[in-house]
């Protein structure tokens, strides 16, 4: 696996509560060395969108949330999003519109996406070389970058193994 890849397209079967586990310990460990609380709702809504691995909606985290917290209202939602993308904990998915949680929140990070779009499996790339080649790019026309995500559409490894009719549940003979 190159270096560069933040979070790989995910292999099935992988230990998922594992995963999910490290993730919140992980939060856990750099909320507290910030100085910043992860609330119950925070953790709750950071533990949905990890419990997926595959970009969610904040409409769906609120529909999962109101399950455990019946007054949680929309910007309930929103205000945990937003803590947990300024901690570095989450990213957004600016073409889908929605939230996935950040493979390595231990450093601040621009990322590179690559959006399966039969499964919605999105990896996580943190390529320095594209990275500055952007900037250098940038700066020619003057342009300073405060900002980059880069989102790819593709196909993922799992979905390119399997013919897209089969995929799409075409079940015709």
């Amino acid at each position: 696996m190159s270096e560069d890849i933040v979070t790989p397209f995910r292999s099935h079967p992988h230990n998922h509560q594992r995963c999910v586990a490290d993730a919140m310990a992980l939060a856990e460990e750099r909320c507290g060395r910030r100085g910043v609380r992860l609330t119950p709702i925070r953790r709750r809504v950071l533990e949905l969108i990890w419990g997926r691995h595959e970009p969610v909606k904040a409409y769906d985290l609120l529909d999962q949330l109101r399950e455990d917290h019946r007054g949680a209202a929309p910007p309930t939602v929103y205000r945990a999003l937003d803590f947990l993308l300024e901690q570095g904990l989450i990213h957004r998915i600016e073409s889908l519109n929605a939230y996935i949680g950040c493979g390595d929140p231990s450093h601040p990070h621009l990322g590179q996406f690559l959006i399966c779009d039969r499964c919605n499996a999105v990896a996580e790339m943190d390529d320095s070389d594209i990275r500055d080649l952007l900037a250098r790019k940038a700066a020619t026309q003057g342009f300073h970058v405060n900002w980059q995500t880069i989102e790819i559409n593709g196909v993922c490894p799992s979905c390119r193994a399997v013919p897209e009719s089969v995929s799409a549940g075409d079940d015709s003979d």
